[in-house]
């Protein structure tokens, strides 16, 4: 898909989550309840894929028959591993690509219950360095007791052969790049970034960017689960993770174990539809953190009686201001907080209502104190960039990954320019920024091969849905419609803030998931939790 899918940052103590592919994608209006409806309807028309066959074609034998040649790596109490799989399952026959898998073994007491793969969602995350950092460690007592918990890198991601498409200075170039252009000569300027963008893409892997949709990812996923010796595949995906593990589910519904699907992504609408649903859930967030930031003292978008509208207006009026006159942050490497950084900024606190406060301490120091560095870490945050100015792959495999499973949301700037009162319409805050961003995979150098389709995956055990009511970057009413769509699935919905729900202090869903992953038992459909 695009941008709207760059959701989730591994969950490091104070958490930050990455929305790489936020600004680079594309969707039609959920704005409305005429416009749901349509979208709606228009989804019940879109193919159903069927499920592979149960049997192991001959050609892909070798690979279902890997054994793990498990290693110590770096991380005390993990084990790693690598795996091949087909570059093109097509044509196995085209060469293989290198799978990086890790493990964390059961640690007991109890009675072993397999494996329990995990992802956090991007795409372009890393599951390893999200079940190193923290699902190995931190996920509740009883599930690691009863499971080895497993990661693997989706292809093109991390440690799996990655994409990447610009240095670390030609990534700092693409981030400041103003993605709310004013007139011809800026929008010249954003379409030359994409497609700078693309072409390094292009160059760094001609063949494995053709290879790494989530269809490519879902069916490696089921190469690692042979290799462990699982009969069934039980996994926890948030965000995009839940379109990853939705889409194994569709392809093999007989080896479907349990699976948790925190923070729901709807397969079933195209590219800009997803992009302006996405859009009005960052403004539903805003309005939260606009209501909330109203009620401390230190709140530089107005005082307490300063309604989300007006705090919106507020900071609108201050991104028009770093356009003409960039902030000083004191960075070593000279830069300056910009439009387009600063707007970023605001986005990665959004997945968090723990961020909130760090928010408005960096709002206030950009808006009152002329002082940008705040910000400037949270967008560094959200891109994934370190001390030394280098970036992870996270924003190229985003990208790579988006552009291959959906077509473009658009053909053109004069696309993007006709659907501008729509964005805005569903945000006023965000809106110009998310259509400009969903202009990235037109210049891709490879075309769709994916297209949006419902995943009911008949047969399927039973599957844990969970949707927030006010997620920002996974609106609520994706996972009510992935919840319709699936044969199988049990909805648990959380009444709160932020992106995902489980392991976010909710005694209520942690219980649901829990129960379910050690005892097998779903929660009723419809349970709901605060």
């Amino acid at each position: 898909m695009h941008t709207w899918r760059t959701l989730r940052r591994t969950r490091t103590g104070a958490t930050l989550l990455a929305a790489a592919a936020l600004l680079v994608s594309g969707c039609s209006s959920g704005s409305t309840t005429s416009t749901t409806s349509s979208a709606r309807s228009a989804a019940k028309e879109t193919v159903v894929p069927a499920a592979l066959p149960r049997s192991t074609p001959e050609a892909l034998t070798p690979y279902y028959e890997q054994k793990p040649a498990w290693r110590d790596c770096g991380a005390p109490g993990f084990q790693c591993a690598t795996l091949k799989a087909p570059l093109d399952y097509a044509d196995p026959s085209a060469g293989d690509i290198r799978l990086a898998v890790s493990r964390k073994k059961a640690t007991g007491p109890g009675e072993r219950l397999g494996s329990v793969l995990v992802n956090p969602g991007g795409p372009g995350g890393s599951a390893i360095g999200y079940l190193q950092a923290y699902a190995g460690i931190g996920y509740p007592k009883e599930v690691r007791a009863r499971y080895d918990m497993v990661a693997v890198d989706p292809r093109g991601v991390a440690r799996s052969e990655p994409v990447e498409c610009l240095d670390g200075p030609e990534m700092d170039a693409h981030t400041r790049t103003d993605f709310t252009p004013d007139d011809e000569r800026e929008t010249d300027a954003l379409v030359d970034a994409y497609r700078k963008f693309a072409e390094g893409c292009a160059t760094d892997a001609p063949k494995l960017l053709r290879h790494v949709s989530t269809v490519e990812a879902a069916r490696d996923m089921d190469i690692v689960r042979a290799a462990l010796g699982d009969e069934k595949l039980n996994f926890v995906g948030a965000s995009y993770g839940t379109f990853l593990g939705a889409t194994y589910a569709g392809l093999f519904p007989g080896r479907t174990g349990r699976l948790v699907l925190d923070g729901a992504l709807d397969p079933s609408l195209p590219a800009r539809q997803l992009n302006i649903e996405q859009t009005a859930g960052f403004d539903t967030a805003f309005t939260a953190f606009a209501k909330d930031c109203a009620r401390q003292g230190d709140c530089p978008l107005g005082g307490r009686n300063t309604g989300p509208e007006e705090a919106g207006g507020n900071l609108k009026e201050f991104f028009g201001k770093v356009d003409a006159q960039p902030v000083p942050t004191g960075d070593a490497d000279g830069r300056e907080l910009t439009e387009s950084l600063a707007t970023i900024g605001v986005i990665a606190a959004m997945y968090d209502e723990g961020a909130w406060p760090l928010l408005r301490k960096a709002l206030t120091a950009a808006m009152k104190e002329n002082d940008g560095a705040g910000l400037l870490a949270l967008a560094d945050s959200y891109y994934e960039r370190d001390a030394d100015g280098e970036y992870a792959n996270l924003m190229f495999a985003n990208a790579a990954v988006n552009c291959l499973d959906l077509p473009a949301a658009f053909d053109s700037p004069e696309q993007v320019r006709e659907a501008l009162p729509e964005f805005e319409k569903a945000s006023p805050v965000f809106g110009e920024g998310f259509a400009w961003a969903a202009l990235n995979c037109t210049y891709w150098p490879v075309g769709a091969t994916g297209e949006p389709q419902r995943i009911e995956a008949g047969g399927a055990a039973p599957i844990v849905v969970v949707g927030t009511t006010r997620d920002p970057a996974t609106p609520y009413r994706w996972a009510k419609a992935l919840a319709d769509q699936l044969t199988s699935a049990r909805l648990l919905t959380y009444e709160g803030d932020g992106h995902t729900a489980y392991g976010r202090g909710s005694d209520c869903i942690d219980s649901a998931i829990n129960t379910y992953l050690v005892d097998g038992t779903p929660p009723a459909d419809g349970k709901r939790c605060s």
